[in-house]
This record gives C-alpha cells, sequence and structure tokens, in this order.
C-alpha cells in the first residue's frame, strides 16, 4: 500500500499531539537491553514511570505514620478511593456517584450478580456470548448453581451465524424478543476480547429492558480503550478491570458502575462489610450498618493502597490525555495496521477484527490460514525479534496498539518484521 511506508509513519509521529506520552511510561527490555515493540496492552497495559513514586509515597507513609495514614499525610488511605472516582467516572461516562473501585474484576462480575440476578420462576435465565472470556463464563455458571439452577438449561449461549466471525446486535434482539420472559440477565462485554468487536450498549440494554431482564456489562476490554456513556446507555451494571487499558499494573482493582435508579432502592440486596459503611461513620464500628451512598455501598474491604497507587498514576494520564483524543489516535493507528495487514490478506492472514471504526477499539485480531502451528511459529518468531502480541488458539494473533504510548512507526516495524518472516 503506497502510504504504508517508514516515511508517512514518521510524518504521522511527528504530528501526532500525543506523541510525548509515550515517554510516560516503562517498556520492557529484551535480552540485549533494548526496549521491545509492546501491542499488548489489552492483556496488561504498560508501567507509568511515575507509578514507582506513588507507591513510595505510600511506603513512606506507612512506615513513618503508621496506622495514622489511614487519616493523614498527602492521601489518606481511608479517602483514597475519592482521588479516583472522578477520573473513573469521567472515563466511563458515568456520574461519580455511580462508581466504585474495588476487589478484582471477577468477584465484583459475583457481587453484582448477587444483586441483580434474582431468578423468579420462569425468568430465570442468564444470556451470554457463547465465545465469553472463560472467567465470565465461570462466574456465570457458578452463580446459576449457587441458585440450585442447571447451567445446561438456564445458561443461553449466543453464537455468530454460521460462516460468520462476529456476533450482530440483531441476534440479540431478535433472542430477547423471542424468549424474553425466560431471560432475568443479559450478561454481554463491550469488546469481545478475542475478536476486538465493540457493541453497543445500549442498544444492547434497550433490548434486555424491553424483554424484562437486567442488562450487565464486563468492560475488561472497552474501559479505557473507547469513549463509553455507561449512564446514558442505561445499563443497571458494568465491571471492568484496572490493568488493560487502564495501566493500572497487574492485580490492581476492578471499576464497578451501578446506575443511579438502583443506588437508592432499598429492594436492591447487596452483600455487605467493613467498607460498604458509610465513611463518615465508618470507624464507630456501630453494630447497625450505615450505608455509605452511591456505588460505595457495594465495597466490602478496604482498598489495597500499594497495588492501587499506579493506578492512580495511570487514570491521572488518561484524564490529561482525554479520551476523545485517544480515542482518534486509536483509530488512526489501527487504520494503519490494517492497511499493512491488507497486504498479507488472503495468502497468510484474516483480519476478524470489525473494518468499520465504530464497531472496534485499538485491537486488531487476525487468523492465521497457514493453520495453529505456522501461526504460532510466528507469534514466537515476532516475539523473539523483540514484537509483543498475543495468541489465542487455535489459530488467533491479538495486536494492540494503544494509542497512550504506541507509535505509527511502532507499528511498521512490526509489519516490517512479520512480512520478512513469512517470506521465509
Amino acid at each position: 500500500m503506497h502510504n504504508f511506508n517508514a516515511e508517512h509513519a514518521a510524518e504521522l509521529d511527528q504530528n501526532d499531539p500525543l506523541a510525548h506520552y509515550r515517554e510516560l511510561f516503562h517498556f520492557p527490555l529484551d535480552a540485549n537491553g533494548n526496549p521491545v515493540n509492546y501491542f499488548c496492552g489489552h492483556s496488561l497495559g504498560l508501567q507509568s514511570v511515575a507509578a514507582s513514586d506513588m507507591v513510595n509515597t505510600a511506603l513512606e507513609s506507612w512506615r513513618l505514620q503508621g496506622v495514622d495514614g489511614h487519616f493523614t499525610g498527602g492521601k489518606p488511605w481511608l479517602t483514597y478511593l475519592e482521588n479516583l472516582q472522578p477520573l473513573m467516572a469521567a472515563l466511563v461516562g458515568a456520574q461519580p456517584r455511580e462508581v466504585t473501585c474495588m476487589n478484582s474484576l471477577t468477584v465484583n462480575l459475583h457481587l453484582l450478580m448477587a444483586s441483580f440476578y434474582r431468578p423468579q420462576g420462569k425468568r430465570s435465565k442468564i444470556v451470554i456470548e457463547k465465545h465469553a472470556f472463560p472467567s465470565d463464563r465461570y462466574a456465570v455458571v457458578s452463580q446459576l448453581q449457587w441458585h440450585g439452577l442447571d447451567p445446561a438449561t438456564h445458561m443461553i449461549e449466543i453464537e455468530p451465524l454460521p460462516g460468520q466471525a462476529l456476533i450482530d446486535e440483531a441476534q440479540v434482539e431478535q433472542l430477547l424478543s423471542e424468549r424474553g420472559d425466560e431471560i432475568a440477565l443479559l450478561m454481554f462485554p463491550g469488546v469481545q476480547y478475542i475478536t476486538g468487536q465493540f457493541f453497543d450498549l445500549q442498544r444492547l440494554t434497550t433490548a434486555a429492558h424491553a424483554a424484562g431482564a437486567v442488562a450487565g456489562f464486563d468492560l475488561a476490554h472497552a474501559a479505557g480503550n473507547l469513549p463509553l456513556q455507561l449512564h446514558d446507555s442505561g445499563a443497571d451494571f458494568a465491571c471492568w478491570c484496572g490493568y488493560k487499558y487502564l495501566n493500572g499494573g497487574p492485580g490492581t482493582l476492578s471499576g464497578c458502575f451501578v446506575h443511579e435508579r438502583h443506588l437508592d432502592r432499598d429492594d436492591v440486596i447487596k452483600l455487605a462489610g467493613w467498607w460498604s459503611n458509610d465513611v463518615s461513620t465508618r470507624f464507630e464500628m456501630r453494630e447497625q450498618l450505615d450505608w455509605a451512598r452511591g456505588a460505595d455501598a457495594w465495597q466490602i474491604s478496604n482498598p489495597p493502597i500499594l497495588s492501587t497507587a499506579p493506578l492512580l498514576t495511570a487514570l491521572d494520564i488518561h484524564h490529561r490525555a482525554g479520551m476523545q483524543a485517544l480515542r482518534d489516535k486509536a483509530i488512526a493507528l489501527t487504520g494503519f495496521l490494517e492497511t499493512g495487514l491488507q497486504t498479507l490478506v488472503g495468502e497468510h492472514i484474516e483480519i476478524i477484527t470489525p473494518s468499520d471504526p465504530q464497531q472496534r477499539g485499538c485491537q486488531l485480531s487476525v487468523r492465521m490460514l497457514a493453520g495453529k502451528d505456522s501461526g504460532q511459529q510466528l507469534y514466537k518468531s515476532l516475539y523473539q525479534h523483540g514484537h509483543i502480541c498475543d495468541w489465542r488458539n487455535p489459530d488467533i494473533m491479538r495486536i494492540a496498539p494503544v494509542p497512550l504510548y504506541n507509535s505509527f512507526s511502532d507499528v511498521y516495524r512490526l509489519l516490517g518484521c512479520m512480512r520478512s518472516l513469512l517470506a521465509q
């Protein structure tokens, strides 16, 4: 393709208003001490340069103040999450009181399903996608078993039509229309983790509500990747991890959203703990729970400060860059990547991510036409040459140029290496 060359990549980088954010992140090093070409932010985002300072500040507070660190210092632990909430809420298009940060993603899915999956009579089924992220499937199966229900008959799995790689939202609408009186919960992803397809959350929510069902979403591959409008979508609840596009570090806190219409309902059951209590009376240790306001009422325990600190730093970077600016660059980056990949389509690969930028984030997934063994060999060879992508059996390689720290020249070098290896 005439627009896919080193000169054009350099020109795009030179005109990139976000180019300087690359300097705010650490790139892993290869065996020779050189930075790798990293395209795995959809799995684990890079560490921000400021993360260590933020962690050290928390350690210093612990060292110097001990238990008083809960109440004193620049960022007291008691209100640590209050620094996160407005940043996280803005990132996903929610009101601050609709968002909290706690636990890990799957734990939060369980906690929110405990509140919002309430099977009653015939309305007892959960709809998920056939190829859901395994942890989501395990959570749904175990929720059904917890209620004494058989997943074989109470979990409805929807998959692409024969010959198709993607699920059409119209399929979900049709299912909800035809079997709505059986369905208690639609539990869907924001972005399908294998194909990179972005679903219309408002459209799916509208269809679920029309059928009398609850709409919940796993946004692990969507938060920080695409502009979201969770409040306006009407979704009942959602969860997302903080370590992929949000760069919060392995095992950092998960984000949770509960729509405001549910926040003050007495009939919504919540599993409670110490941190479910309102912050103003939390340390009074009353026998009677004084519920926290907003989504904070779903919290159970105090946050792990040392692993939360990097997330706070990374969210500040996201806030400064701006989600729309990141989205604009992501569209340009994936478009440039797609242009390069088109030279390999047909003979070596098939692109299974939607070509419409409005239906995808910054991940492109390719199916290796030569099969699993040859595809894995290419993936491993790219790795050995310093290009870090991601492999999913049986034949899918996922490539994610992340706008916060990847460049157009990164993409060009990856494709150059890929073409060279395939030619061999």
